[in-house]
């Protein structure tokens, strides 16, 4: 018998890729971006979370000599150097966490997705479950249902309660499960809807997880991302200590626009999940000369507040711009106050109420070649909400993937 191509497992991703479609329609139209005189009919990605406003703030401090010395070309703590720690812990406590934080409680992988991918292995086994409010962020999905082989048990919240997760919601879904729970996945600021939580709504998640002995993982990666009136708090400042069941993820990609980077940090006080996380970061760790360009962005403290000044007014800027094309052109939307988002309501765009519905007018708005992440993949409760990155191209391209959008949609309507 001749000898497999791959194994079993790698048959089942070549069967069932774990990347969405609109991210395999993102990747194979990038190659032809948008320009105004190149490619007036270019490609346009509103379904990308990344931060394209602030490169220009960004520049200076990476292109400057950096000085690297020749530690950061040999192997190191695989987590990430201790020196780097104390540096990383310092900004963290000052910036992120509103309280200071031990650099040994602090670990850094290649990406916020490593992170989620080895702290939920070391949280559950596979086939047990972990609870995410929805809509969500699509990746999740691939990083702990890939490798990690964990259900994802969506909580769906709905515009008719403002979004909310309540208790109530997240009972419900635990008994509802059909496979143990072991955490809960709670991500603030929030994508896709840029939702900032009050103390007292985080404070609640926390005493709901307590008193159902269950992990929870606060994903705070857009916490620096925040342009609205009420202000981030990390849920890291409501305990003095975390305790063996709350974990935080932080990384570069979002507050400064470096997801290519791949920096992801854990903060926990769990000292079995650190060491999991130590035991498996070696097929996963940073590059030292990474860290150490990173390090220069987290330990000026000037160059720091000018920087997150200029990357909130940009991310206001834009999400203003945004709004008033959607209320120009009666569209409903959830207006965030963090992150990079739009979460706009095509529902009455659908020829009918169905993901296959959703799915034609997803393919509607790519022939004019503008790709929005659809509502199947954010696992929205019903068909038709599309998440719009408003932070990923300039003001100009924005402006005009905006009217090709609104133009499908009137076509849309008058067919």
């Amino acid at each position: 018998m001749p000898t497999p191509p791959v194994s079993r497992r790698g048959r089942a991703l070549l069967d069932a890729p774990a990347m969405p479609p609109y991210l395999l329609e993102h990747f194979a139209r990038s190659e032809r971006p948008y320009d105004p005189e190149a490619a007036p009919d270019g490609y346009i990605p509103f379904c990308i979370a990344e931060n394209k406003l602030v490169w220009d703030l960004l520049e200076p401090k990476l292109n400057a000599p950096r000085g690297v010395e020749a530690p950061a070309l040999g192997y190191a703590d695989m987590i990430g150097p201790q020196a780097f720690r104390a540096d990383l812990a310092a900004f963290l406590g000052t910036h992120v966490l509103g309280r200071p934080v031990a650099p040994e409680h602090v670990a850094t992988l290649a990406g916020a997705g490593s992170i989620l991918e080895v702290l939920f292995y070391a949280l559950a086994d596979a086939g047990e479950g972990v609870l995410v409010p929805t809509p969500s962020y699509a990746g999740f999905w691939m990083d702990l249902e890939g490798r990690d082989d964990l259900s994802v048990i969506p909580v769906h919240a709905t515009g008719d309660t403002a979004w909310q997760v309540t208790p109530a919601l997240l009972d419900a879904a635990l008994e509802q499960a059909d496979v143990p729970v072991r955490a809960l996945l709670f991500t603030t600021p929030n994508n896709p809807l840029g939702t900032v939580y009050t103390p007292e709504q985080l404070e609640a998640v926390l005493t709901w997880a307590e008193r159902r002995g269950v992990h929870v993982v606060f994903d705070e990666v857009y916490a620096l991302s925040v342009f609205g009136d009420i202000p981030f708090t990390s849920v890291a400042s409501l305990r003095e200590r975390l305790g063996s069941h709350v974990h935080i993820v932080w990384a570069f990609s979002k507050d400064f626009a470096a997801s290519g980077l791949r920096v992801g940090v854990l903060v926990s006080e769990n000292e079995a999940v650190l060491g999991v996380m130590n035991s498996l970061a070696y097929w996963a760790a940073c590059s030292g000369d990474t860290l150490h360009l990173v390090r220069q962005l987290v330990t000026d403290e000037a160059w720091l507040a000018r920087y997150v000044e200029g990357m909130r007014s940009r991310l206001g800027e834009a999400r203003r711009a945004v709004e008033a094309v959607l209320d120009a052109s009666g569209l409903p939307y959830v207006a965030g106050e963090a992150a990079f988002f739009a979460l706009v309501d095509l529902r009455a765009y659908l020829d009918a109420p169905t993901w296959e519905a959703e799915d034609a007018l997803w393919r509607r708005l790519l022939e004019a070649n503008v790709n929005l992440t659809p509502g199947s993949a954010i696992r929205a409760v019903e068909p038709g909400l599309f998440r719009l990155c408003f932070a990923s191209v300039s003001a100009a391209t924005l402006h005009v993937g905006l009217q090709r959008m609104v133009e499908v949609l009137r076509s849309v309507s008058r067919s």
